[in-house]
């Protein structure tokens, strides 16, 4: 692999790296009704699991409200079992055509716990751009040792380094907004 190419590769997985915290950070909810809260969580559909998005229409119904309408009424139960099971801290509510979740408010303490979570994940991301840098670096310095001109190298360095920063800071953006969305009542 050429050295532009491990520099596209490496660019590829910092976005990679942002959108999968973006994801992650999703999940955390912010006291408000948001059906990103269930992704991951599969129901048992005829012994394949699957995800509830595509057993049923999962829809707001006012701010503190989902509501999860199987498109198979056989699935109320499995669909409330699995939401169960999936230790979210939300209680899902059967009455025979939809289930029906409310979000709880959340308690000061609570809001804490959700914001050091968002910061983990953030951190988390850091150590994954951070290792991704170490490996374009050494990979660069290998380049430079074996013929590669040094001063193109120290250029791709420092394009390396910009990258990572740009990446970190938008990072620490996404972070902060969801400690501000977490946080406010």
């Amino acid at each position: 692999m050429n050295i532009e190419n491990l520099l596209q590769v490496g660019g590829a997985s910092m976005t990679k790296t942002l959108e999968h915290l973006k994801a992650d950070l999703v999940k955390i909810r912010a006291g408000k009704a948001n059906p990103a809260i269930l992704d991951g969580v599969k129901v048992d559909y005829y012994g394949t699991p699957t995800d509830i998005s595509k057993v049923a229409n999962i829809s707001i119904t006012d701010s503190k409200t989902l509501s999860i309408q199987p498109w198979e009424k056989s699935m109320l139960a499995p669909i409330e079992q699995s939401i169960f099971q999936a230790n979210l801290g939300i209680t899902p509510m059967n009455d025979g055509e939809n289930v029906r979740i409310s979000i709880p408010p959340l308690t000061e303490d609570r809001r804490k716990l959700l914001v050091k979570q968002a910061k983990a994940a953030g951190e988390e991301a850091k150590v994954s751009i951070r290792n991704e840098r170490q490996k374009l670096m050494n990979f660069i310095k290998k380049e430079v040792k074996d013929g590669f001109p040094e001063d193109q190298g120290k250029t791709l360095e420092n394009s390396v380094q910009s990258k990572v920063n740009e990446i970190s800071g938008k990072i620490d953006n996404i972070v902060k907004a969801k400690e501000n969305e977490v946080m406010t009542v």
